[in-house]
């Protein structure tokens, strides 16, 4: 039996240009692609960046719904779920091509995928293709240099504990805080206080076309949306 090939494609930040040669072309080699998929079934964001270059009526489309939810048994009934599914195809040899945004090897939604695959059915081959991150995005739509000579930058998820945060600010030559949406002000006080506002920077959905950058006195207690990011270079 002929088992087939999962490819975890990374497809960038939100431009979808910004995709890989590689990528493009498993796209177009893959029958089957597969996808998160929002609960209501609108489009997800891996998904809208890779629309253009899909149609699908040549593909099998495969949407996978993962709960919004930090219950773990619930997320994991979700995860053993989707690769169940996935499998279905791969024991009929095809191949199956997951999208997710930004690496897929980067606190990307595949990483889970991975793990359990590699549990479950262990003889079926699995490559990666690197993508562009959030994290190169936003510097270069931002225009902000991260690093050069012997810098240190440092590539975190914000988080409530602000004296963390301030160590790694302080160890670092630039920052870029990931999942910042939530504790944004908070942010910005530590940031305030370190005299580095004017080196902060902040952008949602970086490179796609509901981009947004932000001027620092906008945040104090805007609804960011989950995907921004904020470069801080002192």
């Amino acid at each position: 039996m002929t088992i087939g090939k999962l490819y975890g494609l990374g497809v960038g930040p939100g431009d979808p240009e910004l995709i890989t040669v590689k990528a493009f072309r498993k796209l177009q080699e893959c029958p089957v692609i597969a996808y998160p998929k929002k609960l209501r079934g609108s489009k997800s964001y891996a998904h809208r960046i890779v629309d253009v270059y899909i149609n699908p009526a040549e593909k099998e489309m495969l949407g996978l719904v993962f709960p919004m939810t930090k219950d773990e048994a619930i997320l994991r009934e979700a995860w053993e779920k989707a690769a169940e599914e996935i499998y279905g195809y791969l024991v009929q040899g095809k191949d199956v091509a997951f999208v997710t945004e930004g690496d897929p090897m980067l606190f990307s939604t595949f990483i889970h995928l991975l793990g359990l695959m590699k549990t479950k059915h262990p003889e079926v081959p699995i490559e990666t293709v690197a993508g562009i991150s959030s994290f190169n995005g936003s510097a270069n739509r931002l225009g902000i240099p991260l690093a050069e000579g012997d810098d240190h930058v440092a590539m975190i998820p914000a988080t409530d504990d602000m004296e963390q945060m301030r160590q790694v600010i302080e160890s670092h030559d630039a920052i870029v805080f990931i999942k910042v949406a939530k504790v944004i002000d908070e942010m910005l006080d530590l940031l305030e206080e370190l005299n580095l506002l004017e080196k902060t920077h902040v952008v949602t959905k970086v490179t796609s076309d509901e981009e947004v950058i932000w001027n620092t006195d906008e945040l104090r207690g805007a609804d960011l949306n989950y995907l921004s990011c904020m470069v801080v270079r002192k």
